[in-house]
């Protein structure tokens, strides 16, 4: 059974990503890519749906039936068994304490059992260090500490979500070794080891006893079925060299202030969730992670959202972070490629457009959560604030001294061209609800933000500007925008806008209106929407909703059943809305019971349940970890700290003041 969302680790190699719970069972792994199928798929089933757990044996079992070949050195002096009986998973013991070592995605979990102390080590080599060419692998080393521990591994591999089990066979090597690897379609997974394996119950097995001082390794290697085999990793080796390389990265980041430790643990998470070949940032690793628990809230998340993307890339650029947010720049450029007027909300980490959503029967969900869903339906929506998140994100790069790109400053021409047609029309919103499209006040805000900052752009550089006219044209339409929303989206009676013209519903996304700069932070309107906010859509702990998910009577709004748990990134905004408006102590309040949220080393999902006080949604969400960089940096600079939060302006750019104002994504 899978374990609570928190109790998961990640650990990845910027190509793909592992879950690792508590008890040392790796219960999600997509192999090669973010979303390719699942060899471990634990997660959203059971056992038999794939893991590989070690840790340690603690039980002493009876000698084994005559039938029942036992093996070697499987005995103790006395006739018994040195584990439990192959056919039973490995004891499930959770590890008495765990951390990331440093500023790593290195996971150190460890285990006092009878006998010692043990710890294992499980991180995957970022595949630059092997070469372009490299494949995935994963690596666990099992070290000893203290007195001797008997310990097992238990590897079951299921191949297409837990659909396929592979064809499991030892090939010999010439050194009088062996190698196990398990084959079914186009997929091969190779297992080195140092300790010897037999297979039962098509599960594949190592029981061994690690000594104070001794490190026994584990390698899982991903290959194409059609290649010839890939080569063993050297774990030491590569251990250290991951370890050089998440240090190295880390060192970059120029945030010195007191929440250095949440934020850099958050930049390396994010770091963690980018696709490194084509730049593409992952929303989170999972899928279907539910956002109810046992309800029908289950997305896929293993995709590249404009959103998720331009605002990471805010948060890459603010703490010293530049080749990161190139790569996301060339990316977007060719995701979008010469089709700006259909721009997708989501495209695929390489820039794929098909993101079909199916479901998968055979999975029974976590925690009965259904169904499990791949793919994405919402590709296809209409979300016209994600023009405004990548115009923003672009403006950004150039105010930060990014290389100046042509392409795209002409995908940003073109994007406004679009935005001049149809910001008019109706859409589905930030939240990609599926119910009926409607005049959402958050996307004529983004709206706006796009028209707005293309004007500052080009009066900027007057030469860069159309000659037909356009600049004029679009500081009308910034101005109408502006108006349209003031007059339609507002409710002057309860002093606050709301979700869309003409309801009266509220929206956390409201929340983002001062940060953009649509109003100043102490417009009575802006100070009127963040106390209703807190009124109507604060949990009893002070969490933020997205929206009402339901009305007076009871009845669903947003085309899906059940409820869900407050969303964090909102409740972050609310954060930085409190600072923005003056009450800043009770800003950092809220900020450090968000922090207190974070399991034990560091890492956010998307939603906190405040019934069932636990996290919910897809893990780890970029969309959770952005907003906690962001607020820590505006806390920071509201304590005077940490002045130099906020990009440096380029020698021959705008003033510092205006850049300041720019850089609140």
């Amino acid at each position: 059974m899978a374990g609570r969302i928190e109790d998961y680790a990640l650990i990845g190699d910027m190509q793909t990503a592992a879950l690792v719970s508590r008890d040392g069972a790796v219960d999600w792994l997509c192999l090669p890519r973010f979303d390719s199928p699942a060899v471990f798929a634990g997660l959203l089933g059971t056992d038999e749906h794939g893991f590989w757990r070690i840790g340690p044996a603690e039980a002493v079992a009876a000698p084994a039936a005559a039938s029942t070949p036992a093996p070697r050195n499987a005995f103790t002096e006395t006739g018994e068994l040195r584990i439990p009986p192959p056919t039973a998973a490995a004891p499930a013991l959770p590890a008495d304490r765990r951390r990331y070592r440093g500023d790593s995605l290195i996971l150190e979990q460890e285990w006092d059992s009878q006998g010692g102390k043990v710890r294992v080590i499980d991180f995957m080599p970022p595949r630059p260090l092997a070469g372009r060419d490299s494949v995935p692998q994963m690596i666990r080393i099992v070290e000893g500490l203290e007195g001797k521990v008997r310990m097992r591994s238990a590897l079951r591999m299921r191949f297409s979500y837990g659909r396929v089990v592979p064809w499991v066979h030892r090939v010999e090597q010439p050194d009088g070794g062996h190698r196990t690897v398990a084959v079914a379609g186009p997929d091969s997974v190779w297992l080195d080891g140092e300790a010897e394996t037999y297979g039962r119950d098509l599960t594949t097995y190592a029981d061994f006893t690690v000594r104070a001082g001794e490190r026994i390794a584990f390698a899982l290697t991903w290959q194409a079925s059609h290649l010839d085999a890939p080569s063993p990793p050297d774990a030491e080796e590569m251990l250290a060299a991951t370890e050089d390389f998440w240090r190295d990265w880390a060192g970059q980041c120029t945030y010195q202030g007191p929440y250095r430790e949440a934020v850099v643990r958050s930049l390396i998470t994010l770091k963690g969730l980018t696709y490194a070949p084509t730049g593409g940032i992952v929303a989170a690793p999972t899928t279907s992670l539910p956002e109810d628990i046992g309800g029908e809230r289950n997305w896929d998340y293993r995709y590249t959202w404009l959103r998720d993307a331009a605002i990471t890339l805010s948060s890459l650029l603010r703490t010293g972070y530049r080749d990161e947010a190139r790569a996301w720049r060339e990316w977007l450029l060719r995701a979008v490629a010469g089709d700006p007027e259909n721009l997708q909300i989501m495209y695929g980490i390489a820039g794929e457009r098909e993101l079909t959503e199916s479901s998968l029967d055979w999975l029974p969900g976590y925690e009965g959560s259904l169904p499990v869903r791949v793919g994405n339906g919402a590709a296809g929506q209409l979300q016209l604030d994600v023009y405004g998140e990548v115009v923003e994100a672009l403006h950004l790069a150039h105010m930060t001294g990014l290389t100046r790109n042509d392409h795209a400053h002409h995908l940003q021409l073109k994007l406004i061209s679009y935005l001049e047609e149809h910001w008019t029309e109706p859409d589905e919103g930030i939240w990609e609800v599926r119910g009926p499209r409607r005049h959402f006040v958050h996307s004529k805000v983004m709206a706006w933000v796009a028209v707005d900052r293309t004007i500052k752009l080009l009066e900027q550089a007057p030469a860069d500007a159309p000659d037909d006219g356009s600049l004029e044209r679009w500081r009308e339409l910034r101005e109408t925008i502006h108006r349209d929303v003031c007059e339609k989206g507002y409710d002057p009676e309860r002093n606050t806008f709301t979700q869309y013209y003409g309801g009266r519903e509220l929206d956390a996304s409201l929340l983002l209106i001062p940060q953009v700069g649509f109003l100043p932070a102490d417009d009575k309107r802006v100070i009127g929407t963040i106390e209703a906010i807190q009124r109507e859509l604060s949990t009893e702990d002070g969490f933020v909703l997205r929206y009402p998910t339901h009305d007076d009577e009871g009845n669903n709004v947003d085309g899906l059943s059940g409820h869900e748990g407050a969303f964090l990134a909102c409740s972050f905004w609310l954060a930085d809305d409190l600072a923005m408006i003056g009450r800043v102590t009770e800003a950092r309040e809220l900020f450090d019971k968000l922090l207190s949220l974070r399991n034990d080393i560091g890492l956010l999902a998307e939603e906190w349940d405040p019934r069932l006080k636990r996290q919910v949604g897809n893990f780890p969400q970029a969309f959770s970890h952005v907003p906690l960089i962001d607020t820590a940096l505006r806390l920071t600079a509201c304590g005077g700290a940490y002045l130099s939060a906020q990009p440096a302006a380029r020698a021959d750019g705008p003033a510092a003041a205006d850049l300041g104002e720019q850089a609140t994504v």
